[in-house]
C-alpha cells in the first residue's frame, strides 16, 4: 500500500500528453489527445483509464477536451492512481476518423461500435503501462455513457493486466430524452459482451437517467448477467435534472465516490489508507457570497482556467480551455460584461495570477 503522513498537504501534477496508437486493420497510426493527473511524489502508481461519453450531436465532438474529466481524474489521483483521460478517435483534437458509428437508427450495430471504442482504451493502456510513473501490475478502466459502453466491451476481451472495470450509465443510441434507437439491438450487444466477460464490473445508473432510463437498464443488466457477466449493479439516487450526468458533473464526485470505494475495496484495489489532502486556494477576499460560490465551482473545474474579478460584485471565469491565454481573455470578457469596473485576472489554474 502506498501511504503518506496523514494531515500533510500533498500535491498532484497535471501533464498534457499526445498518445500515438496504431490504426486498426492496418490503418496508419494516429495521435490521441490526453491528460495525466497523478500524485506528485516520484513514485509509480497503478493506472486508471478514464473514458468520456459521446454527445448526441456530432457537431459537439470537435469541441471536446480531456479536461472535461478533470474532477474525476483528481478524485482517482487522490486515491493513489495515475489517471489518464483521453479522447478517442474522432473527438476533440484526437486523430483519425470517428470509429464508433453504429449505423442507422433502424438497425444499429452497437456491438461493433463498442469494440471500436474498446480498442482505443486498450491502446492507451498499453502506452501508459510503459511509462516509468505507472505501476506494472493491475489497472482499471472507468467510463461514462459511450465510454462506459466501450469499457463493458473491453471486459469481453480484456487486455493484459485489466483487473476490473467501472461503468457509469453505459449505453449507446440515445436520440433524445428517454428515447433510444434499437433497444433490442442494445440489449443484444450487452448479452454478446456478457458471454465472454468475467472480470468484476461495477455498473452505476441513477434513477432519473434520461439517456438510458430505469425501464431499460434492468433489461441491459439482465442480459449481461444472464450471459455470464460478473456484474455489481448499483441503482444510484436521482441526481440533478438528469442522472445521466452523475459521473460527468463535478458535484457528482461526493455521490459516486463511496460506491466506487466499496467496489475497489472488495476487489483488493485500494492503494492508500486515506485520501490525499490537496491544497485548496482561498477565494479573493473581496468577493461577495455569490462570487465565493462561483470560485468554488471554478476550483472544481478543469484547466486551462482563469478567474477574473472587479471589487465584490463583478467576476467571471473560464475553464477547460485549450490554452491559459484563451482562458484569461474569456474570463475577463465575462467579468466586464455590462460593467465599467476594472477587471483583473486573480487566479490561473488554481494559483494566484502573476
Amino acid at each position: 500500500m502506498v501511504s503518506a503522513t496523514p494531515g500533510r498537504a500533498e500535491d498532484i501534477r497535471l501533464d498534457a500528453l499526445n498518445i500515438p496508437v496504431s490504426g486498426s486493420g492496418g490503418a496508419a497510426s494516429v495521435v490521441l489527445e490526453a491528460m495525466v493527473v497523478r500524485p506528485d511524489d516520484r513514485l509509480p502508481h497503478p493506472l486508471v483509464v478514464l473514458n468520456h461519453g459521446s454527445p448526441r450531436s456530432a457537431d459537439d465532438r470537435p469541441t471536446m477536451t480531456p479536461f472535461g474529466l478533470w474532477a474525476q481524474a483528481v478524485a482517482f489521483a487522490r486515491r493513489g492512481w495515475v489517471a489518464v483521460a483521453f479522447l478517442r478517435r474522432g473527438y476533440g483534437r484526437s486523430g483519425g476518423e470517428w470509429a464508433e458509428s453504429y449505423g442507422p437508427c433502424s438497425n444499429p450495430d452497437y456491438a461493433t461500435a463498442g469494440r471500436a471504442g474498446a480498442s482505443d482504451i486498450a491502446a492507451v493502456a498499453k502506452f501508459m503501462m510503459a511509462e516509468p510513473y505507472v505501476g506494472k501490475g493491475k489497472w482499471i478502466s472507468v467510463g461514462h455513457s459511450a465510454g462506459a459502453f466501450a469499457t463493458v466491451a473491453l471486459t469481453a476481451d480484456p487486455p493484459p493486466g485489466l483487473a476490473a472495470a467501472i461503468s457509469f450509465a453505459p449505453g449507446r443510441g440515445s436520440s433524445g430524452p428517454d428515447a433510444v434507437c434499437g433497444e433490442k439491438q442494445l440489449v443484444s450487444a450487452f448479452a454478446e459482451y456478457g458471454r465472454t466477460s468475467r472480470l468484476p464490473l461495477l455498473w452505476v445508473s441513477a434513477q432519473n437517467d434520461h439517456f438510458f432510463g430505469p425501464l431499460l437498464v434492468p433489461r441491459l443488466t439482465g442480459a449481461f448477467s444472464a450471459a455470464g457477466g460478473n456484474l455489481t449493479y448499483i441503482k444510484a439516487p436521482p441526481f440533478g435534472s438528469d442522472g445521466h450526468q452523475l459521473f460527468s458533473a463535478a458535484n457528482g464526485v461526493p455521490v459516486w465516490s463511496p460506491i466506487v470505494d466499496r467496489f475497489l475495496a472488495s476487489n483488493n484495489l485500494v492503494f492508500r489508507d486515506h485520501l490525499m489532502e490537496i491544497p485548496v486556494p482561498n477565494p479573493p477576499a473581496s468577493l461577495s457570497p455569490n462570487g465565493r460560490a462561483a470560485f468554488k465551482t471554478y476550483l472544481d473545474s478543469g484547466p486551462n482556467k482563469a478567474f477574473a474579478a472587479a471589487g465584490n460584485s463583478r467576476f467571471g471565469w473560464a475553464t477547460g480551455r485549450r490554452t491559459v491565454e484563451e482562458a484569461r481573455q474569456i474570463a475577463l470578457g465575462y467579468c466586464v460584461s455590462g460593467s465599467s469596473a476594472k477587471c483583473t485576472v486573480v487566479n490561473v489554474n488554481d494559483k494566484p495570477a502573476e
